[in-house]
């Protein structure tokens, strides 16, 4: 098929609809969520280049267009409809398949066929093509398939060149391919990302909202390919145009939440600028804006750089640790990092009162099971960081470790679906059985997500990061222990479309499928009330308290202890007795305040530090109903069990609905 696939026609409405696609799961279904957690930096980017080229009327006066946003993690993408739209007398549909990641290449080469195939219009950019196409001079047979389809590639970015790709597409004229990869623009005033409400809606905070501040790295870890497809130069957007963006979004959109999606913020140039603009806006113009940013192991020695963070309003930093051995290291070329620097950097942070999150790489040459599983206790007890992000370590196109396995012949899996840093993509050193290095992937994951860790961070957390950090456990418990995916990639209760699957797969009848869903709903609806019971307990035991509080709370659990079930109104006032002890002002309530207290439900997280009696007399319950001796549950103790149960319940989700960052429900 050739690329001028459009006439030229006068008056003509452009449909231009811009897909970010997903990728699909093991059974080969597209991986979609009803609620995501991070949206699309590269949609919001296109976006805003397109309404730039249309503002200034580069395409001409006789052309309109329509932007359609498309986040297949999140939409089902409709693709018959947008095929009739672009046969419409006087309009021409115009598909962009964008910031397309290895592992979603399968998936948008499925989509661009389809496309295709309906006579539209089709580019497509990202990581993968951009990546691939940089460091392999070959044209590997998907991607060549591709072109001989028509479906025009973009290779690097396009912030100087889209209003051209937009003309060429327009008239006709495409090229097979456009390589800009060489051709780093300069971001410094270019349009910001811009958020679309309709599609934030989508997502899980609608408060939220990404800004790239820069791009590039000046780094050389041979895992990456932000440095072959970005550079090495560091390209920064102005501390001014950011700042616009922030109060547009602020006023008109209600955002006052942003992740910098820049790789390195540390790197920046113009980051004094950043955070003295963001200062201004906070502590001057009161728009109390807070970011979470990505920085290197090293930032927390760069004078200022902690300090100002915290004021310009960073509540959290994502780290590229990797990993903490130091031969690891030497392996990923990643020389800045010194694992005895790691407990300093942390510390830096915490004393500033800001979250630290660090990503961290399984499966180097010197890895093995024993040595993973000692990293992993001092990264969690010695270096007490308080969220981690595991990845698998994969050979992505793009990165010098895929070029010179490439030149080597080394196995790598054909299945680019499975790049997604979950899977095992290559022979590992020290796991010669498949799959051993995944289990102890998912190990990790359970390790550090586990009740105690969990509860040992949460205790020695700032109080203005309480809220944000549990919040952050359910999202990450969520994901990769009950949907066995990365965080990262995965949003809230998993939506499956029967007809929407992978090439060459077989499409179930309808009944067989809704069997199929009807078992994984009730699975997931399973572990999602014993996560949100386990967050129940782990808020219970972790809250912050006024002293009163923490005074009574381990008297009850003295008396507790002693009696393992649920303390009497005389205990109770025995509790408050002795917690009178420490705090003389303390009043001990009488037994008639307390039992209304039993029975008050905005009294109960006062009175209540665990649920592990609630869950004890459930589990009597259901011991005696599967026993079928039902006449020996009592009445009163079901509905009192119930009533309690009730109680903290609703005072949790209070809690967790109303919280905002900075305060806590002492």
């Amino acid at each position: 098929m050739k690329h001028r696939q459009a006439s030229s026609v006068l008056n003509r409405c452009v449909q231009l609809f811009l897909i970010k696609p997903s990728n699909y799961d093991e059974q080969g279904y597209v991986v979609t969520h009803f609620r995501g957690v991070l949206p699309s930096n590269t949609l919001n980017c296109l976006a805003a280049l397109t309404e730039d080229v249309v503002r200034k009327r580069l395409l001409g006066d006789d052309i309109s267009v329509q932007i359609h946003l498309f986040d297949e993690t999140v939409q089902k993408i409709p693709v018959e409809k947008i095929c009739r739209m672009g046969h419409k007398k006087g309009e021409q549909a115009i598909v962009g398949l964008v910031g397309v990641q290895t592992n979603q290449f399968p998936r948008a080469t499925d989509l661009a066929r389809r496309f295709r195939a309906a006579g539209l219009t089709v580019l497509m950019g990202g990581f993968h093509v951009s990546g691939y196409l940089s460091m392999i001079p070959q044209i590997p047979p998907d991607i060549q398939e591709l072109l001989d389809q028509g479906v025009t590639l973009v290779k690097g970015e396009v912030e100087e060149t889209w209003d051209q790709i937009l003309k060429d597409a327009i008239s006709g004229q495409l090229k097979p391919l456009y390589d800009f990869v060489d051709d780093k623009p300069d971001l410094f005033t270019k349009p910001i990302p811009i958020l679309n409400t309709r599609l934030m809606k989508r997502f899980v905070a609608s408060n939220f909202g990404t800004i790239d501040c820069g791009r590039g790295c000046p780094f050389n870890c041979s895992f990456c390919t932000i440095i072959n497809v970005q550079g090495r130069k560091m390209r920064v957007r102005s501390a001014e145009t950011i700042a616009e963006a922030i109060r547009y979004n602020w006023r008109h959109n209600n955002v006052n939440f942003y992740f910098f999606t820049y790789d390195n913020f540390a790197r920046n140039a113009q980051w004094e600028q950043i955070f003295d603009t963001l200062i201004q806006l906070r502590e001057k113009e009161q728009i109390d804006v807070k970011f979470m940013m990505q920085v290197d192991v090293l930032c927390y020695k760069i004078r200022n750089f902690v300090d100002k963070a915290r004021r310009a309003g960073c509540t959290k930093v994502f780290i590229g640790m990797e990993s903490i051995n130091p031969e690891s290291l030497k392996d990923a070329a990643k020389t800045q990092n010194k694992a005895e620097d790691y407990v300093n950097l942390i510390r830096a942070w915490r004393e500033a009162e800001v979250a630290t999150h660090v990503g961290y790489i399984l499966g180097f040459p010197h890895d093995t099971k024993e040595s993973l599983r000692s990293d992993l206790q001092r990264l969690m007890k010695e270096i007490q960081v308080q969220q981690a992000s595991f990845f698998i370590l994969t050979p992505l196109p793009g990165s010098r470790d895929h070029l010179e396995m490439s030149r080597r012949g080394d196995y790598m899996d054909e299945d680019y679906n499975k790049y997604d840093s979950m899977h095992e993509t290559m022979r590992y050193a020290n796991f010669p059985e498949p799959g051993s290095l995944e289990r102890l992937y998912h190990e990790a994951w359970q390790t550090f997500y586990s009740f105690e860790n969990m509860k040992r961070i949460l205790l020695n957390a700032a109080p203005r990061n309480y809220w944000d950090i549990l919040k952050n456990f359910i999202w990450y418990k969520n994901a990769a222990i009950l949907e066995q995916r990365h965080p990262m990639m995965t949003g809230f209760f998993r939506r499956k479309s029967r007809d929407a699957m992978r090439s060459g797969a077989v499409v179930p009848n309808r009944w067989p499928f809704f069997k199929m869903r009807l078992s994984e709903i009730s699975l997931y609806l399973k572990g999602t009330i014993k996560l949100l019971w386990e967050m129940q307990e782990l808020w219970l035991q972790t809250r912050p308290r006024s002293p009163a509080e923490e005074h009574l709370v381990q008297e009850m659990h003295r008396i507790y202890d002693s009696v393992q079930r649920r303390l009497t109104v005389a205990e109770l006032q025995l509790a408050y007795a002795r917690a009178r002890n420490h705090l003389p002002t303390l009043k001990v309530p009488s037994k008639f305040s307390l039992c209304w207290q039993k029975w008050n439900l905005f009294h109960a997280n006062r009175r209540v530090f665990t649920r592990a009696d609630i869950d004890q007399n459930w589990l009597r319950i259901v011991q005696r109903v599967q026993r079928y001796k039902i006449l020996g549950i009592s009445p009163v103790q079901f509905f009192a069990n119930l009533w309690l149960d009730f109680q903290v319940t609703v005072m949790f989700a209070y809690a967790f609905l109303t919280a905002r960052y900075d305060e806590v429900d002492a």
